[in-house]
């Protein structure tokens, strides 16, 4: 091999470690046959196998998928005067149980026990893994009780990989409920268990269950983690008692939980949407006090949450903060604001803040744009709406999907139907693509101008990208088809609906009962009065 041969020409003498190092990258990379070849010439650089070079070309394999090599070089050991040790039978559990063949693995145990070398901690890790892969509850528990009888102690590995892999192969509330039970038992499970049976209660979303379990363990003293008491509390918020997840979140931070900026931040959003003012305003202020508020990124976290609550006046407050603070706001602050007034069609309070966002220097941007864009439609002052739209270009900025989106939706609303298929056109031809408010807009715009080929030809285009229409889009067409005689149409497009994703609901229905009632000369109020 050309490697070998320049390496022995160069005259310098490679060593075992570097040659374990290297096939070690060479098994990482899946080369299990260059691997094998390698260490079939080693001779050649004036090198003897050894059980640790053994030990990395068996690793490699393993890695490499390639198990069965794996098992040549085993046996071949004994040949070249290698003993096997602990780390070599490890490699080989490993291999075998990724491959979901934990006989063989329990065989390797034996094996290894009867030439001396006693299993530890990882091999009892790779074992319980292996079970559980198979789904062999039973199995991976008497592993466990096998370290406990043998006085092995769990390390985080061993722990992890149980909770998570009876997660993997029990339903979640069964697995929830084995893990409990066997915690019980066993305390050297209880610290690194509990993080990993929240961060799995978590990542099921059970609600319920994380908040019992936070209550049995907060009440053992357990201090769980931020991170992982930060996602407990995620969880929580998605499908539990409000009051009573701010009883925990209280509880566990009386005791030294340092939930952070996000854990506070997300308690505070649920707060705020269930109109929950003035607990969401103390968790806020205790933000204050721990620290958490201590960067404009920070703070226009807060202000965003608040505009978002429609809690304008709030954020205010906490602009002035910063800026006391000595904290500069940047345009994120400025559009944040502007995102809340838009909301609400304030007209002269996005004007108010955009002279600020003027003064302090900073330049528009699309979003502040779209959002000054946005406030004026919904003001129904559609003239200013262009004009600003008109500046924009002239700034040399370029309008994306959200601003022509909201241009052509408000055209649609106030009847202009010309205008709002001249913006869907331009924003094609810009490369911008529409969303389902936008087709929808135009298409209802086609049909209004008794377009309805052009209309169907946009339904047509949604299915090709991939943009699921709605009842409205097919409501639109419907009735349209409809109004212009063609009833057969009409009902086609009906019956398609399904088969497009789509649920028809009751108005859509009663489209085309309505189509049924005419073709048999009767009217919904005659059905009605029978």
């Amino acid at each position: 091999m050309e490697l070998l041969k320049e390496i022995r020409d160069s005259g310098y003498r490679i060593s075992d470690e570097l040659m374990c190092v290297l096939i070690g990258s060479w098994g990482r990379l899946g080369l299990a046959k260059y691997c094998n070849d390698v260490f079939a010439q080693i001779s050649f650089l004036g090198m003897k196998p050894s059980t640790r070079l053994y030990n990395a070309v068996i690793d490699a394999l393993v890695k490499s998928n390639s198990l069965d090599l794996a098992y040549l070089k085993f046996q071949q050991m004994r040949s070249d005067g290698c003993k096997p040790d602990r780390f070599t039978y490890n490699i080989l559990i490993h291999g075998v149980c990724k491959k979901g063949v934990v006989d063989e693995a329990i065989r390797l145990v034996k094996q290894m026990e009867q030439e001396g070398n006693r299993p530890n901690v990882f091999t009892y890790t790779i074992l319980i893994d292996g079970f559980l892969i198979a789904g062999r509850v039973d199995e991976a528990l008497k592993q466990l009780e096998m370290m406990r009888v043998r006085k092995l102690n769990p390390n985080e590995a061993t722990i992890r990989t149980f909770v998570h892999g009876i997660f993997r192969c029990l339903p979640p509330c069964k697995a929830f409920e084995v893990l409990v039970g066997f915690m019980e038992k066993d305390s050297n499970l209880q610290r690194v268990g509990y993080d990993a049976v929240l961060y799995c209660l978590s990542n099921n979303s059970m609600a319920k269950e994380t908040g019992q379990f936070l209550r049995k363990i907060g009440e053992r003293g357990y201090i769980p983690d931020s991170s992982t008491f930060n996602a407990a509390m995620s969880c929580l918020l998605k499908g539990h008692d409000l009051v009573e997840t701010c009883r925990i979140f209280d509880g566990f931070v009386s005791r030294g939980v340092k939930p952070g900026f996000n854990g506070y931040l997300v308690l505070v959003q649920a707060l705020l949407n269930a109109q929950r003012f003035s607990e969401g305003d103390r968790y806020l202020k205790q933000m204050g006090v721990d620290g958490l508020l201590s960067s404009v990124y920070s703070y226009n976290a807060v202000i965003d949450c608040l505009c978002k609550a429609r809690r304008i006046e709030n954020a205010a407050m906490f602009l002035t903060e910063m800026q006391d603070r000595g904290i500069s706001p940047n345009l994120v602050t400025f559009n944040t604001f502007l995102s809340g007034y838009s909301v609400r069609g304030d007209v002269k309070k996005v004007h108010g803040v955009l002279e600020k966002l003027l003064v302090h220097g900073f330049k528009p941007d699309v979003i502040t744009f779209s959002l000054i864009i946005n406030c004026l439609c919904r003001a129904k002052e559609i003239k200013d709406a262009f004009d600003c739209f008109k500046e924009m270009l002239e700034w040399g900025i370029e309008p994306n999907e959200i601003t022509y989106n909201i241009l052509i939706r408000s055209c649609c609303s106030t009847g202009d139907t010309d205008r709002s298929v001249k913006l869907f056109a331009k924003m094609k031809e810009n490369g911008l693509s529409p969303d389902l408010y936008a087709y929808n807009a135009t298409i209802q715009s086609f049909c209004k101008m008794r377009k309805v080929k052009k209309a169907e030809e946009l339904l047509k285009t949604m299915l090709r990208i991939g943009l699921k229409p709605d009842n409205f889009t097919y409501s639109t067409l419907i009735k349209a088809l409809s109004e212009s005689g063609r009833e057969s149409e009409a009902r086609e497009m009906f019956s398609s609906i399904e088969r497009h994703g789509c649920v028809p609901d009751s108005y859509t229905k009663r489209l085309v009962e309505e189509l049924d009632l005419r073709k048999s000369g009767l009217s919904r109020e005659t059905v009605s009065a029978s």
